[in-house]
């Protein structure tokens, strides 16, 4: 997305991401990969939970990430083992989601370019 962000600044659109990521882990993030747009963060996964997109991970993936030297409840800054499902919006100026994907596998993730399509023209 942040090689699509000139384009969806160009359409008059805002792009913003969301993290359960304590800030001082979500900030190294945002400048190891050069993301020039906001990181807003979503502590305690409540906005993920409004939508739905909330999950716990089952004990073996937890196991794993234990395996894997991944703290979770370090950078979440809580102990619910609580991931949110990736998903993309683009939301209308009048408050209405005009576009909308989510997939568990956070692998799966939507071309940039039709997120673009998807932005209302002014």
């Amino acid at each position: 997305m942040q090689e699509a962000l000139p384009e969806i600044r160009a359409r008059g659109a805002t792009l913003v991401t969301l993290s359960p990521q304590l800030g001082e882990f979500a900030r190294p993030w945002r400048d190891e990969d050069g993301i020039e747009f906001p990181i807003l963060l979503d502590l305690g996964l409540g906005i993920a939970r409004q939508y739905g997109l909330a999950f716990r991970l089952p004990d073996y993936l937890r196991e794993a990430y234990v395996g894997l030297g991944i703290d979770l409840p370090r950078y979440n800054g809580d102990e619910s083992w609580e991931l949110p499902v990736p998903a993309t919006f683009v939301i209308g100026g009048d408050g209405v989601i005009v576009y909308a994907e989510a997939d568990p596998d956070y692998t799966v993730r939507p071309e940039p370019a039709d997120v673009v399509a998807a932005i209302p023209g002014p």
